[in-house]
């Protein structure tokens, strides 16, 4: 099958627009004799006009001849040996072209359990999850490379797997996440054959990776957007293998009127804006705030503690969900006003508890203000004044004085008398007002 080829005259992709050292890396293995394309989800944000996140390199050099190429690498990877090429902070990969998974008799279980096989640059466009991010940039001829029909499917603005959607979904079932990740953040639909296949196959969520679909979640979840891929996800039955106490909480409801959805619309506005604001354990306390607050506040610990387990059981890191309870009564006592607020406040994790009240205001009805004169410090003159009393009048010596006035207490035989001795108190009592308190 010949590719469609697009002229530099035909597509928008400029140099320009691509980063200087994705471009070293490519010229540096061109001029060693390697083909060598940017590739992915840069090809695709750079044909529609968007800028990429993040640049892929695809070469026919293997993992050790890409390392003797730059001294600034690493080779990592088990399954599939890719290379990072660092510059200073950044870290750009270089994957070798892999061959398309083997076919599979019917009946068997197509999952991908090994995939780890070099092959041509069509084979590795075709082993691919979607047809929009199997596009090759060519830097030495300046074309566009589209072996699976991926420039067609931007222009109708479709997600669509390349080849057999069952088969696809089934070697891989994480791409149902990919595919509504991909919908939200581009606002794409999800072509209806996929779409099938994604519904009747989603029980296959459960042979995925954990640690995999722990981050994909993360990954879809923290887009601008995040509200409408929370109900995609619920629509299709995903939600339920992935976050099932969420799912239940959300389950016969009118889902754009809950808070959950009108919580992580808040959160995905915030993404846009500042995207490093955000972190993981935010994300999850914003997600899981409505529920905690209308069904676990008042339980007893250990079934607030189930939400915990439950996610770490899933693949979430227990740091993660630690901080994700501490921000969630943290709030609880932001709501309420409690008199541990002024102690939490003194707490490393307060910063973000604040941040996540803030996110969440418009749904828990609490004025932010009301909390801020709550925390403010009293001022001079809000302070009581406090009521005349006795002010005790220090004597000289202290407990010396005292100490040696039990010790040797005066006699009749010595020059002072006890009454001189003690006349001193009987004067200072004298001095008081006739109604202060004794």
């Amino acid at each position: 099958m010949q590719p469609t080829i697009l002229e530099r005259a035909q597509h928008p992709i400029s140099r320009r627009n691509i980063d200087p050292n994705v471009l070293k890396i490519l010229y540096r293995l061109i001029a060693a004799g390697h083909a060598a394309y940017l590739v992915g989800g840069g090809v695709r944000d750079l044909m529609m006009g968007r800028r990429p996140k993040d640049f892929d390199v695809a070469t026919s050099a293997h993992p050790a001849q890409v390392r003797e190429l730059f001294r600034n690498s690493r080779i990592i990877g088990r399954r599939f040996r890719l290379v990072h090429v660092f510059f200073g902070p950044q870290n750009i990969e270089v994957a070798t072209f892999r061959r398309r998974s083997e076919e599979v008799v019917d009946g068997d279980d197509p999952l991908i359990r090994q995939d780890n096989t070099f092959g041509t640059p069509e084979e590795d466009a075709f082993r691919r999850d979607f047809t929009i991010n199997a596009l090759f940039y060519d830097p030495g001829t300046y074309q566009v490379i589209d072996h699976a029909g991926g420039v067609s499917d931007l222009a109708a603005r479709v997600i669509r797997t390349i080849g057999d959607p069952e088969v696809r979904i089934r070697e891989d079932p994480v791409r149902m996440i990919r595919a509504i990740r991909f919908a939200i953040k581009l606002g794409f639909a999800i072509e209806p054959a996929t779409r099938a296949a994604m519904e009747l196959h989603r029980g296959d969520l459960a042979k995925a990776s954990i640690p995999r679909l722990a981050e994909e979640t993360y990954r879809t979840l923290m887009i601008p957007g995040a509200d409408r891929a929370l109900i995609l996800m619920e629509q299709l039955d995903i939600l339920d293998l992935l976050l099932p106490f969420l799912s239940e909480h959300l389950r016969n409801t009118e889902l754009v009127n809950t808070s959950t959805v009108r919580n992580l619309a808040l959160m995905g506005a915030a993404i846009e804006q500042d995207a490093g604001a955000i972190s993981h354990p935010l994300a999850l306390a914003c997600l899981y705030a409505d529920f905690y607050h209308s069904r676990m506040r008042d339980r007893p610990p250990e079934d607030r503690f189930a939400l915990v387990e439950a996610l770490r059981a899933r693949g979430f890191a227990k740091a993660d969900t630690e901080h994700m309870r501490l921000l969630l009564e943290a709030v609880t006592h932001m709501v309420t006003r409690s008199r541990m607020l002024r102690r939490l406040a003194r707490r490393p994790y307060f910063a973000d508890a604040r941040l996540l009240f803030d996110l969440i205001t418009p749904t828990t009805g609490t004025a932010l203000a009301a909390v801020d004169e709550f925390l403010a410090p009293p001022t001079a003159s809000a302070t009581r004044p406090q009521p005349p009393g006795r002010r005790r009048r220090r004597r000289r010596g202290g407990r010396n004085r005292h100490r040696d006035r039990g010790a040797n207490p005066p006699t009749g035989g010595d020059d002072t008398s006890l009454a001189e001795a003690v006349q001193p108190e009987a004067s200072a009592a004298a001095d008081l007002p006739e109604n202060s308190d004794s």
